[in-house]
């Protein structure tokens, strides 16, 4: 049997990769039952930062924001993250597509 080894520069870049996610300013999101919570996040401008989102309900859901572009589906108890890039000062919208007349929430930028 062969032994594989990993080359030094790979492991160095996928361990800079995680150290670079760790440092982020992080907020956390949870869903449940239909809602979102917290339904406003301020974060400071142009800063990137991380969303911890946590799906506390019985049914799946859709993280997303079509001003980020960005989207994350969660089954029930999963739990993930988004990366958001550093944003203008402004108002950014995201809402749960499964659930879109009850959750809605804003990322307020200052």
């Amino acid at each position: 049997m062969q032994s594989r080894r990993i080359h030094p520069l790979l492991l160095a870049a996928a361990l800079y990769a995680g150290a670079a996610h760790a440092d982020l300013p992080t907020y956390t999101l949870v869903a449940k039952d239909g809602r979102l919570q917290p339904s406003t996040l301020a974060v400071p401008a142009g800063v990137r930062f991380k969303i911890v989102i946590r799906n506390e309900g019985r049914e799946p859901i859709e993280f997303e924001s079509l001003q980020l572009r960005k989207e994350k589906v969660l089954a029930p108890g999963a739990r993930s993250f988004v990366v958001i890039a550093p944003l203008k000062p402004g108002k950014y919208d995201f809402f749960d597509e499964f659930h879109p007349d009850t959750s809605k929430g804003r990322i307020v930028a200052k």
